[in-house]
């Protein structure tokens, strides 16, 4: 089993950026592809990104395509990472962290989820 924790969120104007972090507990870490997701306010959840369990493959949404990157360290830290340039107002929404065994768009394929970290973009 693993617990993931989001840190990251925030208050940023459109263009700036941020950089998410998910960590997660226990020693299986790396056996784990890993994903964020985001819901905005009165929407369903959304996939963003997802990477592979050493980080070879990655997936982003054409949505964020350019603008985000996931990334992982496995050797030290533990935590999967989304760094968002060129922020804008409709990225605003909750963000989470998901562990599964392959890295995928949808959501069930994620065995265990964070509790999220709240993005907010102002124009």
């Amino acid at each position: 089993q693993v617990q993931l924790v989001e840190s990251g969120g925030g208050l940023v104007q459109a263009g700036g950026s941020l950089r998410l972090s998910c960590a997660a507990s226990g020693r299986t870490f790396s056996t784990y592809a890993m994903a964020w997701f985001r819901q905005a306010p009165g929407k369903g959840r959304e996939f963003v990104a997802a990477i592979s369990t050493i980080g070879d493959v990655t997936y982003h949404a054409d949505s964020v395509k350019g603008r985000f990157t996931i990334s992982r360290d496995n050797a030290k830290k533990n935590t999967v990472y989304l760094q968002m340039n060129s922020l804008k107002p409709e990225d605003t929404a909750v963000y989470y962290c998901a562990a599964g065994p392959v890295p995928s768009g949808i959501g069930s394929t994620y065995d265990y989820w964070g509790q999220g970290t709240q993005v907010t973009v102002s124009s």
